[in-house]
């Protein structure tokens, strides 16, 4: 390793949203992060991500939390450490694209609340649909990150779409656009270490602005790309804290501070302290472990790496098809997505579009090809998602929109052009109970749930029992109980007295 790059590699940890939202269903709660927020501000991270992603919707949905104070806490507890977000780009923290309005009142809060760094991708990889975000970050002076999402169509980078040379161009365009710097988002975890090394190799000779790879455990190979790319001069890497770790989400962090222990690009960070971190961790993790996918021995998914399709996506499938007693199909639809993703222009398989390509797949299976035919693949085809990285099948495309309400010639324009405002909208819907602008913006994104949450936050309604926080006493009686069923001590099941 004696020829690489001299810069200590920079770290950013994901613990507090990407580690818990890929292996906890995002469950983790602002009040186990604040205990350890002082003490993860002193280990020299680049910065933490602690927010966006799935972290606004499960907060309102789920917790009974306001999703921005989680931002504010943390960033009194944190000064030293920039604070990082994951922004879905004209999707925001939602599902849907947005009017322009409210994405850039959403960025100007965000900033406002401790956002330092915001991530910005958008799953067509269309940059058209980053523009208004970009534009916002850059009016607050915080940094802009421009993500590519890292997708194939062979079993290593190549082919005639995602290739070597789709990702400098895309890494150009972004460049041009005024991107601080850029990440590779390797959502799957999908990336090999070869392609790791040749990628960041040619990007760091294409661009000027730092790279920053972004990598999952999911296939068993995330920490072997972090190590090549290391190798071939990336800037930034991601990790998690050891028990927040592997499985769906990023490489540890632990491991990798050991390996590069004295080399050129050793981090400096110190061992004991994330082991002191890992600690507490592990000390808060009982509450959560419900959420703990334990329906498999192996810690990954061995077989991403020859069907490609993303965890999360995997288990849409299934429950699509038991809905429809047709679990015995799954096969044929692991079959099916790959021509799908073909005919739809190869999108990358991540929120919205994993989830579009994947209801579409069922349904040809099910019911023929295409003759069942989602809105949402109706929307995609008329333009309303953006461009994808390679045309659609004009048959295909044909037979969609056939009996399309918004008519049979897809748009080519900038999907939010088509948007009226919806800031006023949202302010409407709140005005009895509050005008604060982190309300309004709740209301705008989730107009149900989020509505839902504003009317618990201000005692309108009364939250059900389940969004109430299982405490470690909570844990300790389930414990206790299970103990003694085992030991035949129970003979009927003790009532709930939670």
């Amino acid at each position: 390793m004696g020829n690489i790059n001299t810069n200590p590699i920079k770290i950013t940890d994901l613990t507090f949203r990407d580690g818990h939202q890929s292996n906890l269903a995002t469950r983790m709660r602002t009040e186990d992060m604040l205990p350890i927020a002082e003490e993860m501000d002193k280990a020299g991270f680049y910065s933490m991500e602690v927010w966006g992603g799935a972290t606004f919707d499960v907060a309102c949905r789920f917790l009974n939390e306001d999703p921005w104070e989680r931002p504010r806490a943390l960033k009194k507890l944190m000064p030293n450490t920039p604070l990082q977000m994951l922004l879905r780009g004209q999707n925001l923290v939602g599902y849907r694209n947005y009017a322009d309005d409210v994405v850039t009142a959403f960025v100007h809060h965000a900033a406002e609340c401790g956002i330092d760094i915001f991530r910005i991708f958008d799953a067509l990889n269309d940059e058209r649909n980053l523009e208004t975000s970009l534009k916002a970050v850059k009016e607050c002076g915080k940094h802009a990150q421009l993500s590519i999402c890292y997708s194939l169509t062979e079993p290593k980078m190549g082919g005639p779409v995602f290739n070597l040379d789709y990702y400098l161009k895309k890494a150009r365009i972004l460049e041009d656009m005024g991107a601080d710097s850029i990440c590779i988002k390797d959502m799957a975890g999908l990336i090999a270490p070869d392609d790791a090394y040749t990628l960041v190799s040619a990007l760091k000779k294409e661009v000027k602005v730092p790279i920053q790879l972004h990598t999952h455990f999911t296939s068993g190979m995330g920490a072997m790309a972090c190590l090549k790319a290391i190798e071939a001069g990336v800037d930034v890497i991601d990790t998690a804290l050891a028990p927040f770790a592997l499985r769906s989400a990023a490489p540890a962090v632990e491991p990798i501070v050991a390996a590069l222990r004295g080399t050129p690009r050793d981090p400096k960070l110190d061992l004991a302290h994330l082991l002191k971190l890992g600690d507490y961790l592990e000390s808060i993790a009982p509450k959560y472990r419900d959420f703990l996918n334990r329906t498999r021995m192996s810690v990954i998914d061995t077989n991403v790496l020859v069907h490609q399709i993303p965890g999360g996506m995997i288990s849409n499938l299934v429950a699509q098809l038991q809905q429809s007693n047709a679990l015995h199909r799954l096969r044929e639809v692991y079959e099916e997505v790959p021509r799908v993703r073909k005919e739809l222009g190869y999108p990358p398989l991540v929120t919205p579009t994993s989830q579009i390509v994947g209801v579409q797949a069922v349904q040809n299976v099910l019911a023929g090809r295409y003759k069942l035919i989602s809105t949402q693949v109706m929307d995609y085809c008329y333009g309303l998602y953006g461009r994808p990285p390679a045309p659609i099948d004009p048959e295909v495309q044909k037979i969609v929109l056939k009996y399309y309400k918004r008519g049979q010639t897809p748009v080519t324009c900038r999907p939010a052009d088509l948007l009226e405002p919806e800031l006023d909208k949202a302010r409407e819907l709140v005005k009895d109970f509050t005008q604060d602008i982190g309300d309004v913006l709740t209301a705008a994104l989730y107009p149900i749930t989020g509505l839902r949450f504003l009317k618990w936050k201000y005692g309108l309604e009364t939250p059900p029992p389940e969004v109430k926080p299982k405490t470690l006493e909570d844990i300790k009686r389930e414990d206790e109980l299970i103990a003694k069923a085992k030991a035949g001590l129970l003979v009927e099941k003790p009532k709930d007295d939670s």
